[in-house]
């Protein structure tokens, strides 16, 4: 089998715009004519930009290569151009291509990528979801400590045993900083409101970006630690496990990170640095299923647990999927609500959730199929990135 032809897909994700303001889908066709799809989450450079770095690896790598030869073609992009080394931009890239391989792989076995990654382990997958604000609020969901907990109680009514908020403040290109005392006021406000809202019924999930300092992290978690939290996500900067080290020995509050790194290579100074108990890979950059497979088991051998991140469209949250349900240490799903709206209206049969749990697909492949005539009528067209940081200090 060989791989013959490729397009790209920039999409426009209509407002609300949950899941970032634009989608980059990679197709990949064999010459048996079957069709296999991945997603691509890079946010270093304009999506139309991207989709032309995905066809120049394709050209250079894929174009005629078997999908079946996934550590051949994952060695021969990771050292493209003499690098060897974690490349956010080309990682991403290469989970697209990965991912559609894989894809391709289980549709021509007819079995869905996680039987072909050790067999399923879960039937069913406990998910999360961000505290999404509703069109007619009054106020901002993620200021407003009592919006917050009746919206978290409302989310717990639908199936939700676990909600995430970022009450912390803003991040910045010049972080990390201390917070403020309005700032650890207000996420002390936070937790002990959605606590008192939720009880026992649902774990808190406290969501940071990396815009503190060690010290300033471990002054938050001093707040937050009576309320018992199932984490407190990226304390600090992901580019020193060391100082995240720090923050984990003095709190008892488990971290959680990994949204922003690449490769086995970065997981594997997080966890040698015991910086993190809780691994977030996105699937969609962090190199791919197989390399976020690679990574579950070095976690395994730390007693550390994945949950796959999520902020991006339905391909990378399908191949989320694959991964959580062959690995043993899977904790929780991020997920964008419920699977609704533009994420289900984009793909042909939409993700299957009920009562707080996705229901693993028994579709081969992926386990789901791009609308692409839904892709091809959202094109996106505006010139901001997926995600942006403040350009000045906070």
């Amino acid at each position: 089998m060989k791989i013959t032809d490729i397009k790209t897909f920039v999409v426009g994700n209509p407002p609300p715009h949950f899941g970032g303001r634009y989608w980059i889908f990679v197709k990949l066709v064999s010459d048996s004519g079957i069709v296999g799809y991945g997603e691509v989450y890079n946010a270093t450079f304009g999506p139309h930009i991207i989709a032309k770095m995905i066809e120049d690896v394709c050209a250079r790598h894929v174009i005629g290569a078997d999908p079946f030869k996934i550590e051949k073609l994952w060695r021969n992009v990771y050292g493209s151009g003499y690098t060897l080394r974690p490349d956010v931009s080309l990682m991403g890239v290469l989970s697209g291509i990965e991912m559609a391989c894989w894809d391709i792989i289980g549709k021509e076995l007819d079995k869905p990528v996680y039987e072909l990654l050790g067999g399923q382990v879960h039937d069913k997958l406990r998910t999360y979801s961000y505290l999404y604000p509703n069109e007619g609020d009054r106020t901002d969901v993620y200021h407003d400590a009592d919006l917050a907990a009746q919206r978290a109680a409302d989310y717990v009514d639908q199936g939700f045993t676990a909600v995430k908020f970022d009450p912390a403040g803003a991040y910045s290109a010049f972080d990390p900083r201390q917070p403020s005392l309005d700032a650890l006021d207000l996420s002390e406000q936070f937790v002990k409101k959605v606590r008192e809202a939720v009880g026992s019924r649902a774990d808190m999930l406290f969501g940071t970006h990396g815009q503190f300092t060690s010290s300033g992290a471990i002054r938050l978690a001093q707040r937050l630690e009576a309320y018992d939290p199932l984490w407190l996500e990226e304390p600090t900067p992901p580019e020193n496990p060391r100082e995240m080290s720090r923050v984990a020995r003095h709190t008892s509050i488990p971290i959680a990170t990994g949204e922003r790194l690449t490769t086995k290579y970065e997981f594997a100074r997080v966890l040698e640095a015991q910086a993190a108990s809780i691994l977030q890979m996105a699937l969609g950059r962090v190199g791919g299923i197989l390399e976020a497979k690679k990574i579950a088991g070095m976690a395994e051998t730390h007693y550390a647990q994945i949950a796959p991140h999520l902020y991006c469209g339905p391909i990378e949250g399908a191949a989320n999927i694959q991964i959580s349900t062959c690995s043993p240490n899977f904790l929780i799903l991020e997920s964008i609500q419920t699977w609704g709206g533009f994420h289900a209206d984009i793909l042909k049969k939409p993700i299957q959730w009920e009562n707080g749990y996705v229901i693993p697909p028994t579709a081969p492949g992926l386990g789901i199929e791009l609308d692409e005539d839904v892709a091809m009528a959202h094109p996106y067209d505006g010139d901001s990135l997926h995600l942006e940081m403040a350009d000045r200090p906070i």
